[in-house]
């Protein structure tokens, strides 16, 4: 992509996320990757609903402004992404209500509840807390970035990457409509979540069709853990140190034969 459309598609996605009250007031930031390697982005302390193209900020790839339009605070993050995924040139980072929520109570959206959102997003885990603007945060995303195409951020928000602008928005609109679902099927009394089986075929379907790679079977989160699909590598993102109890998911998958002996071991104790 070229700048000029660049600056134009960004001030457009601003808008939308504004509208749609993914971001308010300065909140949130987006950026596109051009194909020297340059970086267009939104610029710090700005309403993404009130940008116009000539406010946006430009940088090299390692994030030296190339103007003297100072980009977001939080290009650290955008940068991390584009040099973990060579396929992304596009960021968007926004605090969409639903999928803050899910941020903010500690909880990754990551069951399988929704054929759609299986074959085209994946399931989106959770980053432990980092402060925003500092390293402590690229280092709780980086393991994740490599298996997934949108994180959530503990206590922050949520981002969606893409091989263009058009596709990071999607990814990041797919995230809030499908933790506002889970919220509202929690209400109605719980989601029930698709059999392994099922979750399988359309793993394979998103694959034949080229919505994501082999390379998403390495997601270390609820989907793996239902089906039991292992990485063609054989590889698999790093295990968080501190355990799935505090890594912000909150949650131990286990088989249904672990759980059974687990419940015996505990009988067996008079526990």
């Amino acid at each position: 992509m070229d700048e000029k459309s660049a600056r134009r598609e960004l001030v457009q996605i601003g808008n939308l996320m504004y509208e749609r009250s993914y971001v308010v007031s300065s909140d949130g930031n987006i950026s596109v990757r051009l194909d020297d390697g340059r970086i267009v982005a939104t610029p710090t302390m700005t309403c993404k609903g009130r940008m116009t193209e000539d406010c946006l900020a430009l940088t090299d790839a390692e994030g030296k402004p190339l103007t003297d339009r100072k980009a977001s605070s939080e290009l650290a993050m955008h940068l991390l992404i584009y040099r973990e995924r060579t396929d992304v040139k596009a960021v968007c980072h926004a605090h969409p209500p639903h999928g803050t929520a899910f941020a903010v109570a500690g909880l990754a959206i990551d069951q399988p509840i929704l054929s759609e959102v299986i074959l085209t997003l994946g399931c989106v885990p959770l980053a432990s807390y980092g402060t925003p603007s500092t390293d402590e945060l690229t280092e709780a995303m980086r393991p994740l970035v490599k298996h997934h195409n949108a994180l959530l951020m503990a206590n922050h928000g949520a981002v969606a990457y893409g091989a263009d602008l058009w596709q990071a928005f999607d990814r990041l609109e797919t995230l809030e409509h499908t933790a506002r679902i889970a919220i509202l099927s929690r209400i109605l009394g719980g989601s029930k979540n698709l059999p392994a089986a099922a979750v399988e075929k359309l793993i394979n379907v998103r694959e034949a069709a080229g919505y994501l790679g082999k390379g998403a079977r390495c997601q270390a989160c609820g989907y793996l853990h239902e089906t039991q699909i292992t990485c063609p590598s054989g590889d698999r993102p790093p295990a968080d140190p501190r355990g799935p109890l505090e890594n912000g998911s909150g949650k131990i998958a286990l088989t249904r034969e672990e759980l059974v002996e687990l419940l015996s071991q505990a009988v067996s104790r008079g526990e």
